[in-house]
């Protein structure tokens, strides 16, 4: 790990798309955390936008964002679960070009001690689209804090190098 550690930095340009039938702007917390943590350490958050659980306005939106060249991350939050308004994985995984397995188990790992078996039903899952890194986060402000410090903030310049070489 050590020989990859020059790979680090990274000032990566990122999109937020929230998937809520309730949330505004205003009322979003966790979209709020998530632009808070990210530009702390000194990435660009580009775009954000609050989509309505409805496969085909998720997929307009995803796909805009996959659209615009300077976007090197897209981070989704909300419709990662089991229940039937749950379509954000759905709607966005086909775009896939790889699927990282690994940040999946890892994040289910880490919510686990958080909070217990509920963490299982978390279909959270990351991927690479069109050279651009594709993480879907469940909605929850702990959820998203946990991904984001633990996991993807950390290994970000890692990832994009790996991505572009």
């Amino acid at each position: 790990m050590e020989e990859h550690r020059r790979d680090q930095e990274a000032e990566a340009v990122v999109a937020l798309m929230v998937t809520s039938d309730t949330r505004t702007p205003e009322t979003d917390e966790t979209g709020k955390m998530a632009i808070q943590l990210l530009e702390g350490v000194g990435h660009k958050v580009a775009g954000y936008v609050i989509v309505e659980n409805d496969a085909d306005r998720i997929m307009d939106a995803f796909q805009g964002f996959l659209d615009e060249e300077e976007i090197d991350v897209i981070i989704t939050s909300g419709g990662t679960g089991i229940g039937s308004k749950d379509m954000t994985v759905d709607a966005v995984s086909d775009s896939f070009d790889k699927t990282v397995v690994g940040f999946g188990e890892l994040f289910r790992r880490l919510s686990y001690d958080e909070i217990g078996e509920a963490s299982t039903f978390s279909r959270a899952t990351a991927g690479v689209a069109r050279g651009k890194l594709i993480f879907c986060l469940p909605g929850s402000k702990g959820a998203v804090r946990t991904a984001l410090s633990k996991i993807i903030i950390p290994a970000l310049g890692h990832m994009l190098w790996e991505v572009k070489r």
